[in-house]
């Protein structure tokens, strides 16, 4: 009973061993097969297209401005956001090595065994079966048709083995042997590229941060004030990093972005930015930019280098190329009007990158943050001529109900032909409000000549995917901003306007009606205090402009008379803001507007940008007057040496693919059948190729008619 428990139980041993080593020996097969590896690859192409179609390592709102709250989430749990360095893509990668290996150690004795073989073994009777055979008599004993064999096979570059049997000799050749190498030098390559993929990418440092406490910084501040718990050591062997230097600056500490947070890299060395180089085409875009630096190593040394764009320089080990180029911190100064109230213009100063805080009042809730966020000395847009638009009518012969468009237009709109100019430089901003809401303001510093008219295009947006939308504020002859600015104020100045209505109809009204002159100027001060939007026509929607005009003449014109009313009261708001535009210049000092039509296109122009303005959503306009710029170039810092393996990779790999493609492997046999001593024999030939082609055929029809001649 004892013995046959034992053999039961040595068989149930055995039998889970069996299992044991058939699951090892599927989960090899599995592992280096050619499925699953190009199941591996598929995946790989297509996380690569994902990381090229999403920008990678941007700022989360960048993400959620683009794809919603709901899906950003989404994608940034599945590490899209930053896909070659996500722990899904390493692992991939890492399988990929693992049975590109399995595959190699499978193959390669296989391979090296067939290359040692020629295969002079078979049998006769087998020749019969190749597609490729010929068959003739010689009048040559054994010997010599063996040496006619010998010599045609060294002469064609074939090398061979010839087995003398009882019936006769079996010469085995071969040529192409090295198209076998091919793929193990391709699937090599495979193994060398992704390892040093995986060497000079986040593997290494995320292995640190893990081994060494390290964690990603998600806070702000500046960058010497960042704990060393988010630093790695200048001895870290891998990393890639970028490094920004304002010009004048030094800078030695790189940063590194991970899929959560940064961690900042400590240099064995600093870059000094002496200067910044950048040349533009006629479009606007950066043609070339180039930077001047000094790296001071830590024992005082310097060494001078010019950096371009794929023209990196390389200290010690470490690559420095030039990857883009930001505003360094240019120093502004901003002139601030305020709008639609009263107030003395005002000066600002500040720097890009900067905050400052303006106030409109006692109460805190009236201030706001004002953030300088980038400075544009080149603006390139296209200046072609365009249809004739409502900027330049004469708003006397404007439907008013048909007239009204967007508030705060395009600046420039397209048009089928281009012609660029440079309209210079533009500041940009944003006015963030006590509750901490912000919007995005864009100022061009000089008049642009739209429409033959000369405007200032005052920008605003109110989130960063949206375009700026414009509003335009005509030049005077002097080329300022300032009589448009003093009629917005006055427009909201009750007397201001009771002043324009009287001085209107002392011009308009006929003498000697009194009463007429009354009625007229009753109207021109409620077409006044309809725009400027003193009067609530809707108490549901009150408005003010243009808007404010329809609305009245909506509630109070049947629609038959609605075309003809619009139009007369069209004519007297535009003579009373004329008047209140000459009451401006005279109390400023200046001359009068006197009729023309360059008077008729900045009032037309003035209409328009001042029922526009109701909707500017900021108190007071900012102005670019000066700047003093500063650029700053961005470094892309790698210390990579697993480029080497990379290299040596591709060149393998294209000796592989070349191997694999343009050698052929082909094996001869020619069977010589007969005596010894007989003087005459039979010669059977056969060819095999691991591909067909026309070339095989005429390769051995060639040597057969060589070999088989009389």
């Amino acid at each position: 009973m004892s013995a046959m428990s034992a053999s039961s139980s040595s068989s149930t041993a055995g039998l889970e061993i069996g299992r044991g080593s058939r699951w090892l020996r599927e989960s090899v097969e599995l592992l280096s097969s050619m499925r699953f590896a190009i199941a591996l690859l598929t995946i790989i192409c297509i996380a690569s297209v994902i990381g090229t179609v999403i920008q990678q390592h941007q700022p989360p709102v960048n993400y959620v401005n683009q794809f919603g709250p709901f899906w950003a989430d989404v994608f940034g749990r599945l590490g899209l956001y930053a896909v070659y360095s996500a722990g899904w893509f390493l692992v991939i990668l890492a399988f990929l090595v693992l049975s590109t290996s399995l595959c190699i150690a499978r193959n390669t004795p296989k391979i090296l065994a067939d290359l040692r073989t020629t295969k002079e073994g078979i049998r006769e009777s087998a020749l019969q079966a190749f597609p490729h055979k010929a068959r003739g008599e010689l009048s040559l004993t054994r010997d010599q048709a063996l040496a006619r064999v010998q010599e045609l096979l060294s002469g064609a570059g074939w090398s061979g083995k010839a087995q003398m049997r009882e019936r006769g000799v079996m010469v085995a050749a071969r040529q192409g042997a090295t198209n076998k190498l091919g793929y193990i030098a391709a699937h090599g390559a495979i193994v060398l590229i992704c390892i040093g993929g995986l060497f000079d990418g986040d593997l290494i440092v995320r292995a640190q941060m893990a081994l060494l406490g390290k964690t990603p910084f998600e806070g702000g501040g500046m960058i010497r004030d960042v704990p060393a718990e988010h630093r790695l050591s200048p001895s870290n062997p891998t990393f890639r990093g970028n490094l920004y230097v304002p010009e004048g600056a030094t800078a030695g500490t790189a940063v590194i972005n991970l899929s959560r947070g940064i961690v900042l890299q400590d240099l064995p060395f600093s870059i000094e930015l002496k200067k910044f180089v950048v040349e533009y085409y006629d479009t606007g875009m950066p043609k070339l930019f180039a930077s001047d630096i000094v790296v001071h190593d830590a024992d005082g040394t310097k060494t001078e280098a010019k950096i371009k764009v794929n023209e990196p320089f390389i200290h010690k080990g470490i690559a420095i190329y030039q990857s883009s180029f930001e505003d360094g911190g240019s120093k502004l100064t901003l002139l601030g009007r305020p709008m639609g109230r009263p107030g003395a213009p005002f000066e600002v100063k500040g720097e890009v990158g900067g905050v400052t805080t303006l106030s409109s009042g006692a109460d805190a809730k009236n201030s706001f943050q004002l953030e300088f966020t980038g400075l544009r000395v080149i603006n390139v847009e296209n200046m072609a001529a365009e249809a004739p638009s409502a900027s330049g009518a004469d708003v006397r012969k404007v439907d008013l109900v048909d007239s009204l468009g967007q508030h705060l237009g395009s600046g420039a709109r397209p048009s089928g032909d281009k012609q660029l100019r440079n309209v210079g430089p533009s500041v940009v901003y944003k006015l963030r409000d006590a509750a901490g809401q912000a919007r995005e303001y864009s100022n061009y510093m000089l008049p642009v000549d739209l429409d033959g008219l000369s405007v200032f295009l005052v920008g605003v947006r109110d989130t960063p995917d949206q375009p700026f939308r414009y509003l335009r504020i005509p030049a005077d002859e002097r080329g300022t901003m300032d009589d448009w600015m003093g009629l917005r104020a006055a427009l909201a100045d009750p007397a201001s306007r009771a002043e324009a209505a009287r001085r209107y109809v002392r011009q308009a009204a006929p003498d000697g009606k009194p009463e007429l002159a009354s009625q007229l100027e009753t109207s021109v001060l409620r077409a006044l205090t309809l725009y400027a939007g003193d009067e609530v026509v809707r108490q549901a929607a009150p408005s003010a402009g243009l808007q404010a005009l329809q609305d009245f003449i909506e509630d109070s014109v049947p629609e038959a008379d609605r075309a003809r009313t619009s139009e007369v009261l069209i004519r007297i708001l535009n003579g009373g803001l004329f008047e209140l535009t000459n009451l401006v210049r005279e109390r400023a000092g200046h001359a009068p507007l006197q009729p023309s039509d360059a008077t008729q296109r900045f009032m037309g122009q003035a209409v328009l940008s001042l029922s526009d303005s109701f909707a500017y959503p900021a108190p007071v306009v900012l102005s670019l007057t000066g700047f003093e710029q500063i650029q700053a170039s961005v470094f892309q810092l790698t210390r990579a040496p697993g480029k080497t393996l990379v290299y040596a990779g591709c060149v393998l790999l294209i000796i592989g693919v070349f191997a694999m493609l343009y050698i052929r492997e082909r094996r001869l046999w020619i069977w010589i059948e007969g005596p010894a001593d007989a003087t005459r024999t039979t010669v059977t030939m056969a060819l095999s190729a691991t591909r067909q082609s026309l070339d095989n055929d005429k390769d051995f029809d060639a040597l057969a008619s060589r070999m088989l001649k009389p």
